[in-house]
């Protein structure tokens, strides 16, 4: 059987799987882990430790060393992505009530669920479409998009936009394993590998964790709202990528464009983030259900763009090659 190459056919399949079996184990069982006790509690409701082994191994993984070309493509993507996430944030801090829109349409929507979906781009899809359709310095650029795994991030924007309050240990607190891991990889190549090859291997058991926080009704209510906030996500942050891609990174704004996705691992950071700040218990599911929707959407609708961009601006840069190739043979 082909299990893995199955699942890795479906957008965010590695992550989202795992997720949604664990949805309807909580749905239908919610009492499994209780009851099991032991080893299979630890794996149901292991949110945490299971994040921060997986946030060590990403900081291992990480090369201190690349090109000016790739830091300049990667710095560019995450400095961009994470303007625009905080520019959104201190608007819905303002616009929005505290906590989540309680009814009508929009019910369930909330400062953190737009900041999560937003501040995070995925690596993988974007190292991917750029494989294909574009350099390989654009698609070394995801090399930073790490630092925005786990919910630092999203605390800082949620702190300087006064949406929540974060006392310092705990921003320490989030970024340590990461820090950690990050040190210990560059100071040891085989340690890096060693580390680093452990990260993919950690999304399944986490994502299954993870959907043992959320009932599938939730997923029900907000699906639509889910999409409209994915196709908001690209849209809100695919345009200034495309400028800054253009005029900061050189490019024809292809890599800006494929980086308008929303991570998994952003579907972890409302629960993470409700452990820290109680106030959002309340709000992480609803949160966490719109992330998860829109990782989805994003992850097949960035490619299909993207592919149109690229190709859209192929020909033109092909034809630039040529006439540079005709006059220095003149």
């Amino acid at each position: 059987m082909r299990i893995k190459q199955t699942i890795e056919h479906i957008p965010g399949g590695l992550m989202l799987v795992p997720l949604f079996l664990g949805a309807l184990c909580h749905t239908f069982t919610p009492d499994a882990g209780k009851y099991f006790g032991s080893f299979t509690n630890g794996l149901i409701t292991g949110t945490v430790p299971i994040l921060s082994v997986w946030f060590f191994c990403m900081g291992a993984g990480i090369d201190i060393k690349s090109t000016g070309v790739v830091l300049r493509k990667s710095g560019t993507i995450v400095g961009t992505k994470i303007v625009v996430a905080w520019c959104i944030g201190m608007i819905c801090t303002y616009f929005m009530p505290a906590g989540m829109i309680q009814t009508g349409f929009f019910a369930g929507l909330s400062t953190l669920a737009i900041v999560t979906s937003m501040d995070m781009t995925n690596g993988g899809l974007y190292a991917s479409i750029m494989q294909q359709y574009g350099t390989k310095e654009e698609a070394g650029a995801f090399v930073l998009t790490s630092i925005e795994s786990g919910p630092l991030v999203t605390m800082i924007i949620l702190g300087s936009t006064g949406a929540a309050y974060f006392e310092p240990r705990l921003f320490i607190g989030a970024v340590m394993p990461f820090i950690i891991g990050f040190i210990l990889g560059n100071l040891d190549t085989e340690l890096r590998s060693f580390f680093g090859n452990a990260s993919m291997t950690m999304i399944p058991f986490f994502g299954f964790a993870l959907g043992n926080t959320i009932n599938l009704a939730v997923i029900a209510q907000t699906g639509l709202l889910g999409i409209l906030l994915g196709l908001g996500v690209i849209i809100v942050t695919g345009i200034p990528l495309i400028l800054a891609d253009k005029f900061i990174g050189g490019g024809h704004g292809g890599a800006g464009l494929a980086a308008s996705s929303t991570a998994g691992a952003a579907v972890t950071n409302p629960t993470i983030i409700a452990q820290m700040v109680p106030a959002f218990a309340p709000i992480a599911p609803a949160a966490t259900a719109l992330v998860a929707t829109s990782v989805v959407v994003t992850s097949i609708v960035v490619p299909v763009l993207t592919a149109a961009w690229c190709n859209h601006f192929k020909p033109a840069e092909e034809k630039q090659i040529i006439d540079k190739s005709m006059r220095h043979l003149v």
